[in-house]
């Protein structure tokens, strides 16, 4: 999962960018190693958030530095509940 909060000064430029991104433009931006699960979007407060799916961190990293001139964003990794589990059975 990632969040985002918009530069103040940036948002205007901002919400131009991404709407002028095709979303074959914007498949391009963030790669095939990155599956966009779904990203939300608070325009009143220029933040969001996003779930991707990807087994390359890196790819993630190289993503978010795409944006970084406009935005600060946080990489949250989450797990599901099977992955959650085996990580628990792995740490006892």
């Amino acid at each position: 999962m990632m969040t985002w909060r918009i530069h103040e000064d940036q948002r205007q430029e901002a919400l131009k960018g991404f709407s002028e991104m095709t979303k074959e433009q914007d498949a391009a931006d963030y790669g095939d190693k990155i599956k966009l699960i779904g990203r939300w979007h608070d325009l009143a407060g220029f933040t969001g958030f996003a779930v991707f799916e990807t087994d390359d961190p890196h790819a993630i990293a190289h993503w978010a530095l795409n944006w970084n001139q406009i935005l600060d964003a946080h990489v949250i990794p989450v797990f599901d509940d099977d992955e959650t589990r085996q990580i628990g059975k792995e740490r006892n």
